[in-house]
């Protein structure tokens, strides 16, 4: 496959092509492009001078396969140069997704001299006598960095900060189309520890909180640890508290349906990363008291010792049987299997050694541990973090919600008894006659989950101490 068709989907494509027109047809061209199996639905010409012309061609292709056969035709052609090939998605991304617009237009000098020189100076002066005064007089009050190093992009790896702008631009759409939060992508060019936290530190004046995004494992603990220490804003890392929130909502429900207490239950972990570790800490703190990890080393014990200081202290508080073994003897009797680790490492045999009416959330992208398919008939509920599948475990439920509510009550921290209000607001969108086994969760588009969230976390917020600012709505 060429480097043209290797990043596109079976879509209409946009070939951009410079024809020598002196010397090829474009019938030539046409009959290329059809004898590869693309059906031409539209044609710009784009310039032209008195040897070439360029011309963008809208092309129907069936799939990836069919792109690559177009491509190559057009390549074999000694009078043809693709310029460039793109698709809807590519489109959509030019120039970046996300645009900065003022709240209020200068059309007069009058207005040139409020919002900027002489009268701002009142304003400059009024934060420097009263700090506290940036959250009602800047956009502190309303802006969340959203902060990666591209170490750990979902599915793709370590392909750093720069290819994993789109993904961070992304975020940003999410947090102003569903909470009204203004947010900005902030990709670092380092992935030292230190380097990220004074980076971090040095930038925080401008923003009420920092989600950071997409950071490896083990280094993310570390970096939002000394954050929320050193900074007086909120500071979450949503691949870790944001899966851990959801997860937690998915399963006040599936209990429900399966109809087992969480303080009753015995839950395996599979894959203890920085998403497994905060789904077992959430875990924890709602009440579970049987709660076992397995890594690539076998289930997690207090007994073994591990470099990692993240799966030493993990081992300390969990397994409190002293279990040894691999998935298999975790899985036995268990009630939950939680998978955060990777494709196909569940099997039916796994589920078939669970307890009775077992639940399993298979979150592995973009292959899930388990295709639900596999299990339907031995599971009460699957869910899985595809939205192909019902049940989609996505952190779209919680983010907004959370940083809304956070901001609104101007919040020092997004706590444990935050992060436990969000996933109960969540798990409370889907009423008792709605609650299926394939509708434990809510649609990220359902209209009231942010607002149910940002409601229940702000409340969390005044009663744990955390709030500086209690919201109108609250008095």
């Amino acid at each position: 496959m060429n480097d043209w068709s290797r990043n596109f989907s079976g879509k209409n494509i946009i070939i951009r092509l410079e024809m020598n027109s002196a010397r090829i047809t474009f019938g030539e061209v046409a009959t290329a492009i059809s004898s590869a199996g693309g059906d031409i639905v539209a044609i710009d010409i784009i310039g032209t001078t008195s040897t070439a012309t360029v011309r963008d061609l809208t092309v129907n292709a069936g799939d990836t396969g069919d792109i690559a056969k177009i491509t190559d035709a057009l390549a074999k052609l000694s009078d043809v140069r693709v310029m460039h090939v793109s698709d809807r998605t590519f489109l959509l991304h030019l120039g970046g997704k996300i645009a900065i617009t003022p709240k209020t237009p200068i059309q007069n000098r009058d207005d040139l001299s409020r919002v900027y020189t002489p009268d701002v100076a009142r304003v400059c002066m009024a934060i420097y006598e009263d700090p506290s005064k940036a959250f009602t007089l800047t956009i502190k009050r309303n802006t969340v960095a959203v902060v990666s190093d591209g170490s750990a992009v979902l599915g793709l790896g370590n392909i750093g900060p720069r290819a994993a702008m789109p993904v961070m631009e992304g975020k940003a759409m999410l947090f102003k189309q569903f909470a009204e939060v203004d947010a900005f992508p902030i990709c670092l060019e380092t992935q030292d520890t230190e380097e990220i936290i004074r980076a971090v530190k040095q930038i925080a004046t401008a923003f009420g909180g920092i989600n950071l995004e997409d950071i490896s494992s083990p280094r993310c603990f570390e970096i939002e640890r000394r954050l929320r220490e050193e900074l007086d804003i909120p500071v979450f890392h949503d691949d870790q508290h944001g899966t851990a929130v959801v997860l937690y909502a998915g399963l006040i429900n599936a209990l429900k349906l399966a109809g087992k207490s969480i303080d009753e239950v015995k839950v395996v972990v599979c894959g203890i990363g920085a998403a497994g570790i905060a789904c077992s800490n959430i875990l924890l703190a709602a009440g579970v008291k049987e709660l076992i990890g397995v890594d690539v080393e076998g289930i997690l014990t207090a007994d073994s010792h591990y470099d990692n200081p993240m799966k030493r202290w993990f081992a300390e508080r969990t397994n409190p049987n002293r279990l040894r073994g691999g998935l298999a003897d975790a899985l036995e009797g268990a009630d939950v299997f939680i998978g955060v680790s990777k494709g196909g490492v569940l099997t039916r045999e796994h589920v078939q050694r669970m307890a009775q009416r077992p639940i399993v959330f298979a979150m592995a992208n973009p292959t899930p541990e388990i295709h639900p398919e596999e299990i339907e008939d031995l599971v009460a509920v699957v869910a899985t973090g595809r939205s192909d599948f019902p049940n989609q475990i996505n952190n779209v439920l919680c983010f907004p919600g959370i940083f809304r509510g956070a901001l609104d009550c101007r919040a020092i921290d997004i706590n444990e008894e935050m992060k436990l209000a969000a996933a109960e607001a969540i798990a409370s969108i889907i009423s008792e006659k709605e609650l299926n086994r394939h509708y434990i969760i809510p649609s990220v588009f359902n209209q009231n989950v942010v607002k149910t969230v940002r409601d229940r976390v702000v409340q969390a917020a005044i009663d744990s101490g955390t709030a500086r600012r209690i919201p109108r709505d609250f008095r």
